[in-house]
């Protein structure tokens, strides 16, 4: 970028700020006018010192170089270990960045990168956001803290926040939805209870693409707060709902050390102590299990409060297009329900969608955009979809948006699940998109219906000469689900097809794999 900068075209509202710069419109908007006051009160007032046009011209030059920094760890197939380890002697927010997921899914709000500058300039203090990296991504955010306190490292102060008064639903301003009904979808003999979930968006003024996602905010079970009440021996007058949107599935580090600093017996003060200093001990017990464990001290329950996040909300892919229903928005849920320590614990959004709201309740919602997972902006260009279990949700949503502007593309859907007969989700649906035209394809895997476990990787290197077809001929290839292990199949699947099909060398499959995602032709979305 030429350092000498013409203040007239920065008058004239042309953008300093490049567009891969970690700020939304808001923040874009207040840098530009910043900057371009900056420099127009200069040239009016004739002061020629240059030191408003000097420190423009150094913040752009930086923007522009951080628009060119290369990110090793950005690498969602490398261990947290390798990922630490490549930012080492990188500055702070760097290395912050390199203990997220590295899948820039948006489940936290921010990508990969704008998560971690936001918890290193302070506007973030929420450090249990990212929730694909779970417990192992906030341990190594909290040590990184911890070490760039003791370090001394200045932090720089964050571009100002985007306001979140402006009527606007969001993550900070949900809407009250209404929910109209949830229908079960598996059936009879399912090992799985998935639910597919209607809610009314009226009134609400609530947008989405196809291929966002729908952010809930849950609420605990009556039954486990009435447990911990018990076990804290509170009074009625305690207020115990206040711990409805509290964060119960883990005991922290606060409670711990609360527990340690006001313990008297020697030896349960020991057993805090113990907890404290082991993480993985620790993160085995939920908020109840660890009151439990105690027995010679009731914890107030104004303290209680006081260790206990606030729950983060859930996200669901959505399982709908406004196209086809107008003020509506579709979710697939799969209740989690599992033993633990000897007691039945309860996924706290799944179970609260599938059992404890009635039609006509509210649901505190918001909107969270994808990042490039939808459609393909050609109506003509082929699509092939990757989307077992629960993962199907947004290529419903891809079919139904296909269908109602009448796109032309064909359509290759992958499905798989354990049993034809009673986890085959929106089933009537999916083969009438096949008689219809719309779903040229429809490939299954249900590896619970012969010997042989079949999986949808199996079935992709089943076809792969025409998968390799599709993609010559300009298609895009799209994965949801479970990022831990079917994603990666999935990869691995697509870069021997790629190979064995494009007569490609190893590292040419994977260079032709990094173009499709490059040209956004390879998309996923995983959690």
């Amino acid at each position: 970028m030429n350092k000498m900068l013409d203040s007239k075209k920065l008058l004239a509202g042309v953008s300093l700020i490049p567009e891969s710069a970690p700020f939304d419109e808001a923040q874009r908007a207040w840098l530009n006018g910043f900057f371009a006051g900056m420099t127009g009160i200069e040239e009016i007032n004739g002061q020629g010192s240059g030191v408003g046009l000097a420190a423009t011209t150094a913040d752009v030059t930086a923007a522009d170089e951080e628009e060119d920094e290369d990110f090793p760890w950005h690498d969602d197939s490398l261990s947290i270990d390798e990922r630490l380890e490549l930012a080492e002697g990188k500055p702070h927010k760097r290395k912050l960045m390199a203990a997220m997921a590295q899948l820039d899914c948006g489940s936290c709000g921010y990508l990969c990168q704008t998560y971690s500058e936001a918890i290193a300039s302070g506007e973030e203090d929420n450090l249990t956001l990212c929730s694909p990296g779970g417990k192992e991504t906030v341990r190594a955010i909290k040590k990184l803290i911890k070490l760039n306190a003791e370090s001394g490292e200045d932090v720089t102060s964050a571009a100002p926040a985007a306001k979140t008064d402006d009527g606007k639903w969001s993550r900070k301003n949900p809407f009250g939805a209404k929910l109209i009904r949830n229908v079960k979808l598996t059936g009879e003999g399912s090992a799985k209870d998935v639910r597919h979930v209607e809610i009314d968006l009226t009134d609400g003024d609530l947008e989405y693409r196809v291929g966002d996602s729908l952010g809930v905010y849950p609420s605990n079970c009556p039954d486990l707060i009435d447990e911990i009440v018990a076990a804290c021996e509170m009074s009625d007058g305690d207020q115990p709902d206040f711990l409805a949107d509290k964060d119960l599935t883990t005991a922290t580090e606060e409670l711990a050390e609360w527990f340690i600093e006001n313990l008297i017996d020697s030896n349960e003060k020991k057993k805090a102590e113990a907890l404290a200093a082991d993480e993985d001990m620790l993160d085995e017990l939920d908020v109840l299990d660890f009151l439990k464990s105690f027995k010679t001290l009731k914890i107030p329950f104004s303290d209680l409060l006081q260790t206990i996040p606030l729950l983060n909300p859930r996200l669901y892919s959505i399982a709908s297009s406004l196209k086809k229903h107008p003020n509506q928005v579709h979710l697939t849920v799969g209740k989690v329900t599992y033993e633990k320590n000897e007691r039945v614990r309860k996924g706290v959004a799944s179970t609260m969608l599938a059992e404890r709201v009635d039609a006509g309740s509210r649901l505190n919602v918001f909107v969270q955009p994808s990042h490039g997972f939808t459609v393909p902006t050609d109506p003509t260009a082929p699509m092939i979809m990757v989307g077992p279990g629960t993962g199907i949700a947004p290529f419903v949503s891809f079919l139904q948006e296909r269908e109602a502007t009448g796109a032309t593309g064909d359509n290759w859907l992958f499905f798989g699940d354990q049993r034809s007969e009673s986890d085959f989700l929106y089933r009537d649906m999916l083969e009438g998109y096949v008689s219809e035209g719309l779903l040229k394809r429809l490939d299954t895997a249900f590896s619970r219906d012969q010997e042989h476990k079949i999986y949808v990787q199996d079935r992709m290197r089943e076809n792969g000469a025409e998968i390799f077809k599709w993609l010559e001929s300009g298609g895009y290839f799209f994965v949801c689900g479970d990022a831990s292990r079917m994603a990666k199949d999935v990869d691995t699947a697509l870069h021997e097809v790629i190979a064995q099909h494009g007569k490609m060398s190893t590292d040419q499959a994977a260079d032709y794999v990094k173009e499709l995602a490059k040209s956004n032709r390879y998309e996923r979305d995983v959690y």
